[in-house]
């Protein structure tokens, strides 16, 4: 299932929840996963975008451009329009937090990197809540966010995690910049840069340092009847859920535990673990807001075309990319440079005998 924040090993257990007294959840899992998302057709390879400069210069617009359509429980996009850029709140809350959401994100990328929109060049951002019956994900499809309201009994509405609306939004920051396969391990890269932005947008949102953050993927969207925190936890990958119904969190945490798979488009939401951990590991020894510096060199990374990274990059190119982005942005041998080749070091991406330069 392309660009949706529940990965499909997720569903797959769920879908099998009949046993275990949830028959709503297990239906809507399996309606979930016979469905694949409505991609554009041109865009279900994230390098099939077109290539953009990485400035979009003083002429684009600053200022979010947001509008919201409620598709009703149907399948069809994008739905009937029910809120635009400066209309007030409505007594719909699934409504609201897109709108909010969409705007969180807006800022975050405005005010950290300087981007006007996912597009740099002042994308309008557009939303439709309340896709399908019982629909257990959101995606991104090219050129909106689409939410479901989950089944009731193991997921609630799609809208309330800040982090998933930055997260789908950033597939399309991707989109514009890195393009990176979404296959393999530059798949798991596609997958980690949107929790990096995901996470980056609700600890900016919150004025969270790095340290204070709860570095999880989806807080919230879990009922109560599920033994779980959050759909993926970048500073403990594999420790998100521990559930009778949903199994363990399976993400590994650092390159022994690599997964080997032809499923999940060779398993980007899992192997996706690794740089997430390299990525909150770093950003907290680095110290500070998270996106002042951390995020400032990943960003550096998919946007300067001054590195090794090209659609098809491995982790190991990723990581030179971004100690390269280090070194460039704070200095050779500076403590944000060492905290990144650490962080890789200690997800076994990079060797600790690595030569500077």
């Amino acid at each position: 299932m392309a660009h949706s924040i529940v990965p499909p090993y997720l569903l797959a257990r769920l879908a099998q929840a009949d046993s275990a007294g949830m028959q709503k959840a297990a239906e809507a899992a399996r309606r979930s996963l016979l469905a694949e998302p409505p991609l554009r057709a041109e865009r279900r390879r994230e390098g099939a975008a077109p290539a953009l400069p990485p400035r979009a210069g003083q002429d684009a617009p600053t200022a979010v451009d947001r509008t919201i359509y409620d598709a009703a429980g149907s399948e069809t996009l994008p739905g009937e329009k029910v809120r635009d850029e400066g209309d007030p709140a409505t007594d719909d809350p699934a409504v609201n937090e897109a709108y909010d959401g969409l705007g969180a994100t807006h800022a975050l990328l405005l005010d950290a990197f300087g981007r006007r929109s996912i597009d740099d060049r002042g994308l309008p951002l557009r939303a439709t809540v309340h896709y399908g019956r019982d629909y257990d994900n959101a995606f991104w499809d090219g050129e909106r966010m689409v939410f479901g309201d989950g089944d009731g009994e193991v997921f609630g509405r799609f809208t309330a995690s800040l982090s998933v609306i930055g997260h789908e939004l950033a597939h399309g920051v991707t989109q514009y910049t890195a393009g990176l396969d979404y296959q393999g391990q530059s798949g798991a890269l596609n997958e980690s840069l949107s929790d990096v932005i995901g996470a980056l947008v609700e600890q900016h949102s919150r004025g969270q340092s790095a340290a204070e953050a709860s570095w999880l993927i989806g807080e919230g969207l879990f009922t109560d009847a599920v033994e779980g925190r959050a759909l993926r936890s970048m500073l403990e990958p594999g420790t998100a859920y521990d559930d009778d119904v949903l199994g363990k969190d399976p993400q590994p945490a650092d390159m022994a535990g690599y997964v080997e798979t032809t499923d999940d488009n060779g398993g980007v939401h899992l192997n996706s673990g690794i740089p997430n951990r390299a990525f909150a590991l770093a950003a907290i020894e680095i110290g500070g807001r998270a996106w002042e510096k951390a995020g400032r060199i990943w960003y550096d990374t998919i946007t300067e075309a001054t590195g090794p990274l090209e659609p098809d990059s491995a982790f190991a190119a990723f990581a030179e990319a971004t100690v390269a982005s280090a070194r460039r942005l704070f200095g050779e041998g500076s403590a944000e440079a060492s905290a990144v080749e650490g962080a890789w070091a200690t997800v076994g991406v990079r060797s600790d005998e690595q030569a500077p330069g």
